[in-house]
This record gives C-alpha cells, sequence and structure tokens, in this order.
C-alpha cells in the first residue's frame, strides 16, 4: 500500500506547495541554495504584476496540471498508449516538473530569472509548461480509442 508523505511546509509562506517546488529545483543536496532562488523568483513576481506571488504560483501550477495522460500497456503483440486520468497530488507533481524542466530550458541568466518568467507565463495561460499539458491532451484525445484498454 502505498503511503504518503506527510510534506511539510516551507519558513516563510507556511505552504506545502511551496516546499514541493524547492525540493524539486534542489539539485546535489542544496536546499537552502534552492529556496534562495525560489524567494528571489517570488520577489521578482511580485514586482512585476503587483499580486500575491502565492496565488500566481497557485494559479500558473493549476493551469500545468494536466487533466489526463497516457500509460503505455502492451496488448497482444503491439503497444498502445492508453489516456489515463490523473490522480490530484500526482497532477500537482507532474505540474511541478514541467514546469521546472521549461524554466531550465528557457534562456536567461539566473535559475529566479527564468522561474519568475515561466510561472508568470504558465498563470498567463502561456509558456512551454502550458504547452506540453495541450501537447500530452491532444495525444490522450488521439488515443481515447484505446480507453478500453484501462
Amino acid at each position: 500500500m502505498n503511503k504518503i508523505r506527510n510534506i511539510e511546509s516551507d519558513p516563510i509562506y507556511r505552504n506545502r506547495l511551496v516546499n514541493m517546488l524547492v525540493d524539486r529545483i534542489m539539485r546535489n543536496g542544496k536546499k537552502s541554495l534552492a529556496y534562495q532562488i525560489f524567494y528571489q523568483a517570488m520577489k521578482r513576481i511580485r514586482q512585476k504584476t503587483n499580486r500575491n506571488p502565492l496565488s500566481v504560483l497557485r494559479q500558473a501550477v493549476r493551469g500545468v496540471t494536466p487533466d489526463v495522460v497516457t500509460q503505455t500497456k502492451r496488448v497482444g503483440g503491439s503497444t498502445y498508449r492508453v489516456p489515463v486520468e490523473v490522480v490530484p497530488a500526482e497532477g500537482k507533481a507532474l505540474a511541478i516538473r514541467w514546469s521546472l524542466i521549461a524554466c531550465r530550458k528557457r534562456s536567461g541568466r539566473s535559475m529566479a530569472l527564468r522561474s519568475s518568467d515561466e510561472l508568470m507565463d504558465a498563470a498567463r495561460n502561456s509558456g512551454s509548461a502550458i504547452r506540453k499539458k495541450e501537447e500530452i491532451h491532444k495525444v490522450a484525445e488521439a488515443n481515447k480509442a484505446f480507453a478500453h484498454f484501462r
């Protein structure tokens, strides 16, 4: 049985979503650096949008979270991509992962700048992470005929 881990909340925003994001930003166990990057990004979001950066973050994650994904299933001798609905926790994790992949691919100086830009784009319903979600939805739609293999 899968036991869901209890995720702690971060020191400033007291939010578990923030902690999930910081854990994914972190490389080589350098959590303090990951927090530094994240808080710089949030500060920049507040300056640019004049809104609560936490609400921008929530809106971005909600926008990137997929409704369906495809899983490969082998039936007989052939492989099918079967569309499957996403569990909310898994969807949130995917959204965070895709957002950070998009941040890292972006050109720019620091990770804080790139992540703030990507989060603001995602909140506005544009950007690479949103494109990734739409792509996944198109693939799931195209393979809707194989839904009975679930």
